[in-house]
């Protein structure tokens, strides 16, 4: 490049003879000037435009900020000629960020390539769709990588770019790939004759798979079958067989991705992966001379040696590779070491019987003082899982001995592993106490917080436990210097039990008192307002030594920190009421016994191993803990249910399942419609018949405050992949709302399949649809906290209860609507309609016919299928009822007279226009930018209002925050200089009136108590509506969840 253009070598020549940093500033800003003004002269030729951006490239790689050959660029990958292509590509790829506005310029361009049949230009924008990476460009590109992938007319080259390209869009981007449309297709490659194909499809199965199990269950049999080949039938071209080893990198790959499925049930694929794993045992014997061959032939073996364990830890296969590890752990390599190590962690952790590696105790203990610092983290991890209560003290012992000397970023794991182990396997609390007591005292900087609350909890509840702790944190007291964690467990346990040991010799209270005061020098806020809370309960129990104690709250009512002053001066009027008060006493009694809980330390420990690209198949620990963990992890995976590709499908009919005989078949209290995938379990809950308990059922919503605010996602997603249609994340709601509507029927009685129906009174009119709408202490509360949160309850009384959650992307939503029968009774003649006067601006529609009737006790759900085409709203059609939709339900209690009206409800549905916003993160820059250009009125709509301050006469920040939030418009930190100014911006997806951009500001004014809301977007209606929604929940005078 550089010979076939004098001036890009000129440039280069004289920026490298520049000797000091002014003068190649200088001359790049020289060489800058001209091309801009070369760029803004025009009429240049392809190779001109080459050359000048070449060296705006070479001045960016230099780190120097450019700001010039953008649209060059972009036309100069629409060129014929590969050269200037080439160089466009590059610009484009260096000079733009994936959330960059020149990026929609470049999509037709990129299209285009990945269409033609030239692999060097199918190749070039795959590189640049992978560099970039945006969702953006994944929504639009996606589905023309993977085409690209499968095509029967690509090249090998371009199959394996397109095949990394899709993972690193997956990757960044999960949601907005079709992953489960694609997953049969994807899956049919793994046969390719290609090698390097298979690796490139086996990693984006790989990372695929995790997160659609049953999708690509097909690819178990098919990794076999390749693992088969290539281990027995040496089916490997010779360029793929690296000293020895036929495709070391393929059966990584292979043996890693079956580890993500659990075992199947056909015993004859469990015989076939056992012998291809023997084979790889067999064939590592013996250590190869040459380093690589040995490299190669043990990550194959490790590999090989984890799904061994993860298949049947207590195999004989697992037997044989148990003796390989204890060879390895001891073997010259730091590599090995590691690795073996790392294999016997995950045999400790999954294994029933923990004696084949207790054999190797000694020398693990010994691997925790090697040179290198990854084998003794793999160490640590071993001793962590292989302990129990027959080895728990030799193992923490030699782990709080080795903490005193151990690295720094070693000493917080294992100051959270030896809390855990020490809390797990403690067979006596003295000896708990004084290892963690031990534990504080050597590694106090790395303890947290939720150590000395495990030991406060567990020395509060244990009553013959208190004098042996107060006497063992005394003692540790009475040492020159103590950590400050040492001195809050010795302030509560002293406080609460100093009594029981006020008559030992060297206990008086007057030396607990002086052992705990003299370290307060040294203590931070928070521990000093500890100490004075422990000071004020010797008050109570010591009254010798009041005199010392008063004089201590008496200094403290002068001091600067708030939180200290309070708490002294209260402090200090208890201690001054008569002796006859009782009210000391009974403020300072002891502590009730805390209710028994779960430690967090475990879940702490685990979240420190999830950051990699692919998840972890086991996690260190214990077999509960991986057991529990498998479960959760294969709770989706139905087994049986797969498609014809899917291992369980090749059983034999004598393997599967038997039929359930119809005698044991029980009864359904009601009958109970299919609903689609994950509905069932949204909530949490599961709509059986009269076994479930409304209201335990009902528990997981947020009734307190509307729900999360920023209207959290469950676990399980409720958008589900459609089968054809449109493709991105747009595609999963899609498929869904195109599904027929039930319709309802002419008056007749209610059918036996739930269809819609209307029950005929006088007239042929339903009642239901002449009542008004229902009114109650806090209906209007629920639905505005609705407004701004995707949980919570709409409607309850003595009968029914009625929840909602809801899931909404881009211009569709699926809301499902949960009704509880609080009652006994039967709910019959149980009718559902929507009444939706806004048709034209929003669909709403059934998913399924609605439910005849619920048993008592029993809950059901509806769902509705949600679709924004235009601006809607009271703030644009004024404040009737009509303009919302609503639901009508009726309904009869089985036992009343059948002559009596039916209970009837009309409630209006929280499907707002700000459902339907996301957010999106801009700098300070654009913001103003785009502020600027949107304008004032009419685009720009603003209202002050009254609003409530906190308890401490602050604005609430966190609630306004909340709101916002709630609203999906995503708040802009670091744009407004005030903390409590709010700056937001987001963008309003509609079918038919396109998109929407909103930005907005606001502004609480504390000394006022009044706050000024501010809406701009691109048209006048949503600016309003916007408005409304978001300031109705702060303004003092209008909000009804106040």
């Amino acid at each position: 490049m550089a010979t076939s253009m004098r001036g890009l070598t000129q440039y280069i020549s004289d920026l490298r003879a520049c000797r000091v940093r002014e003068l190649e500033e200088k001359r790049i800003n020289r060489e800058m000037a001209h091309i801009r003004q070369k760029f803004k002269d025009g009429n240049l030729d392809g190779y001109q435009k080459k050359k000048y951006l070449a060296k705006v490239v070479f001045t960016y790689i230099l780190g120097y900020k450019v700001d010039v050959g953008h649209m060059e660029a972009v036309n100069l990958i629409s060129s014929g000629k590969y050269s200037e292509k080439q160089i466009g590509y590059l610009a484009c790829t260096l000079l733009m960020h994936e959330n960059s506005d020149m990026v929609r310029l470049v999509i037709n361009s990129f299209r285009k390539d990945l269409d033609d049949h030239n692999e060097i230009n199918n190749c070039l924008a795959l590189h640049a769709i992978a560099t970039l990476g945006g969702q953006e460009m994944a929504e639009a590109l996606g589905e023309n990588v993977y085409r690209s992938m499968i095509s029967q007319t690509s090249t090998t080259f371009v199959k394996k770019k397109a095949a990394l390209t899709l993972l690193r869009l997956y990757r960044k981007h999960p949601t907005v790939l079709p992953a489960n449309e694609w997953a049969e297709r994807i899956i049919y490659m793994m046969d390719d004759h290609d090698h390097s194909v298979v690796m490139t499809v086996t990693t984006l199965v790989t990372a695929m798979a995790q997160d659609h199990l049953e999708a690509f269950s097909g690819c178990y049999q098919k990794a076999v079958n390749r693992l088969d080949k290539i281990v027995f039938d040496q089916e490997t071209p010779a360029e793929y067989v690296y000293y020895k080893v036929s495709n070391p990198w393929l059966q990584i790959k292979l043996l890693r991705l079956l580890q993500y499925y659990p075992p199947p049930d056909n015993q004859e694929v469990i015989d076939m992966v056992n012998d291809i794993i023997q084979a790889i045992i067999d064939t590592s014997q013996e250590t190869p001379r040459n380093v690589q061959h040995n490299n190669a032939q043990n990550a194959v073996l490790f590999e090989a040696i984890n799904l061994a364990i993860h298949i049947n830890p207590e195999s004989k296969v697992c037997h044989n590779a148990g003796i390989l590890l204890g060879r390895f752990i001891m073997a010259k390599e730091t590599n090995v070491r590691y690795l073996g190590l790392d294999a016997m962690a995950h045999l400790a952790a999954t294994s029933s019987s923990l004696d084949s590696v207790k054999k190797h105790q000694n020398i693990i203990i010994q691997s925790l003082k090697d040179r290198d610092i990854s084998v003794r983290r793999r160490a640590l991890d071993l001793l962590y899982s292989m302990c129990d209560t027959t080895n728990s003290k030799v193992i923490v012992g030699e782990l709080v001995r080795y903490l005193q000397v151990a690295d720094y970023n070693l000493r917080e794991e294992m100051v959270l592993k030896i809390a855990i182990l020490t809390e797990r396997f403690a067979t006596e609390y003295e000896w708990y106490v004084d290892t963690i007591l031990q534990l504080i005292a050597a590694a106090g900087d790395h303890v947290g917080a939720e150590v000395w609350y495990r030991v406060v909890q567990l020395v509060t509840n244990n009553e013959d436990l208190q004098n042996y702790a107060a006497q063992a944190v005394y003692h540790h007291l009475q040492a020159t210097a103590c950590h400050e964690n040492m001195i809050r467990v010795g302030g509560y346990i002293l406080g609460e039990f100093g009594h029981l040991i006020a008559n030992e010799p060297g206990c008086s209270p007057i030396e607990q008192f002086q052992a705990l005061h003299s370290k307060v020098n040294l203590c931070t806020a928070p521990t000093r307002a500890l100490l004075l809370t422990t000071y004020i309960k010797w008050v109570n129990l010591f009254p010798e030594i009041k005199d010392h104690l008063v004089n201590i709250f008496e200094r403290y009512t002068h001091v600067l920190d708030a939180e200290l002053q309070q708490r002294a001066c209260e402090y200090l009027a208890l201690s001054q009421r008569g002796e006859d008060d009782e009210l000391l006493s009974t403020i300072c009694d002891e502590m009730p016994v805390f209710p028994e809980r779960e430690s967090t330390l475990v879940n702490r420990l685990h979240k420190r191993g999830e950051q990699a690209q692919d998840k972890r198949t086991w996690i260190i620990g214990h077999k509960e803990d991986n057991k529990g963990r498998e479960a959760e992890r294969f709770k989706n995976f139905r087994k049986g249910t797969a498609d014809s590709n899917t291992i369980v499908s090749d059983l034999p009919q004598s393997q599967s399942q038997p039929p359930v005989p119809l005698a044991q078949v029980q009864p359904q209290a009601q009958t109970q419609r299919s609903m689609s995938i994950g509905a069932d379990t949204m909530m949490g809950t599961t709509s059986h018949g009269p076994a479930d308990d409304i209201m335990a059922s009902l528990a997981e919503l947020d009734l307190t405050n509307g729900g999360s605010g920023g209207g959290t996602i469950q676990d399980e997603p409720l958008l589900m992949s459609a089968p054809t249609g449109p493709t991105g994340a747009a595609a999963d709601l899609a498929g869904l709302y195109d599904a027929q509507p039930i319709q309802p029927q002419a008056p007749a009685p209610v059918q036996a399949n739930g269809s819609l129906s209307h029950t005929a009174t006088l007239g042929g009119v339903n009642p239901a649809l002449l009542a008004t709408l229902t009114v109650g202490d806090h209906i209007e509360k629920w639905f505005e906290r609705l407004t701004y949160s995707n949980e919570g309850i709409l409607y309850e009384d003595n009968t029914i209860q009625i929840g909602i959650k809801a899931e909404y992307h881009g211009h569709l939503g699926r809301l499902a609507l949960f009704f509880g029968n609080k009652s006994e009774q039967t709910l019959k003649s149980f009718d559902l309609s929507i009444d939706n006067p806004i048709s034209n601006c929003l669909g709403v529609k059934f998913h399924d016919s609605p439910i005849s009737e619920i048993v008592g006790g029993a809950q059901i759900q509806e769902m509705l299928h949600i679709e924004c085409k235009s601006p809607f709203g009271l703030a644009q059609h004024g404040n009737g009822l009509g303009q919302l939709p609503l639901i009508r339900l009726s309904y009869q209690v089985d036992g009343m007279d059948d002559n009596k009206e039916p209970k009837i409800l009309v409630l209006k549905l929280p499907i707002v226009l700000s459902r339907f916003v996301e957010g999106v993160n801009l700098e300070s820059g654009p913001f103003f930018e785009r502020w600027k250009i949107i304008g004032g009125a009419p685009r720009e709509a603003q209202q002050i209002f009254p609003i409530r301050l906190t308890s401490s006469n602050e604005v609430d920040i966190a609630r306004n925050n909340r709101i916002v939030s709630g609203n999906r418009l995503s708040v802009l930190s670091g744009i407004d200089p005030r903390p409590e100014n709010i700056v937001f911006a987001g963008v309003l997806h509609m079918s038919e009136a396109g998109k929407v951009g909103i930005l907005g500001r606001l502004e609480p004014n504390k000394e006022a108590k009044l706050c000024r809301l501010t809406i701009r977007s691109t048209n006048e209606h949503v600016s309003a509506e916007i408005l409304r929604l978001t300031s109705k929940p702060l303004n003092l005078d209008v909000a009804s969840s106040l």
